[in-house]
């Protein structure tokens, strides 16, 4: 009995000890620097990221538990804009630490919840299974608060050469805003499709963007009566968008 009681506790002791080090040893993936692949099952099937996405953008959305009241708000957030998503060449993939028949169950019960009013809606982006937490660490989201295998609430925007062009964390007691979500993929896609381009505070699309310098082409275009390029000082031009 003793010696069931000792191997018990150190199989414990040594769980915590591997997780504690995997918490302390994770690195986040930098701007610019390409996304950690990965391969898994997922409620669509198995997943083989990036491959099976192409030269789509691609959001990966990691939430920290199913069946809990912020993830689910979240994950229904998203159903609902998620043809705003494909419109924009976007797509999502949600990861969690849970297993697959956790996964489909609670897919299942949130496809029965009129969340909002917006009626009852078909989730179409993959829930992704990271049981082994290799994705959440891969990707440095692995919560180091709760130690409990959980993850944060990670957001990364990887452009079409899969490399990463945003990311951001929120703790697990808040929910993030699909608003600026959406937001912030148009920014990025604005900057990419258009060299030089960046984008001010607060931009929403249609707004103006800025150019950090005049070239020849924006010189001859400030001639003229009604020019697309107007500016505050040197290092503040504006460009209204075509």
């Amino acid at each position: 009995m003793k010696k069931s009681i000792l191997i018990a506790w150190f199989t414990i002791l040594l769980a915590s000890i591997s997780t504690a080090q995997k918490l302390g040893n994770q690195r986040i993936p930098l701007i610019g620097t390409k996304a950690p692949s990965f391969q898994s099952q997922s409620t669509n099937g198995p997943v083989s990221f990036p491959d099976d996405f192409g030269k789509k953008w691609k959001i990966l959305f990691a939430h920290p538990r199913d069946f809990t009241p912020v993830c689910s708000s979240e994950i229904l957030e998203l159903a609902y804009r998620q043809d705003e998503f494909s419109k924009l060449g976007t797509q999502l993939i949600v990861i969690s630490v849970d297993k697959l028949v956790s996964h489909q169950n609670w897919k299942a019960d949130l496809e029965q919840i009129d969340y909002k009013g917006h009626g009852k809606l078909k989730i179409n982006f993959p829930l992704v299974v990271d049981s082994s937490f290799s994705i959440c660490d891969s990707y440095g989201m692995l919560d180091t608060k709760s130690g409990r295998g959980k993850s944060v609430r990670g957001v990364f925007f990887i452009n079409p050469e899969n490399e990463i062009s945003a990311f951001y964390f929120y703790p697990v007691e808040v929910g993030r805003n699909t608003d600026e979500i959406i937001r912030t993929l148009q920014a990025l896609q604005a900057n990419y499709n258009s060299d030089g381009v960046v984008l001010p505070a607060n931009w929403q699309p249609g707004d103006d963007v800025m150019i950090p310098f005049l070239t020849v082409e924006d010189k001859e275009e400030l001639k003229k009566p009604d020019s697309r390029v107007h500016y505050i000082n040197w290092y503040m031009i504006y460009k209204k968008v075509k």
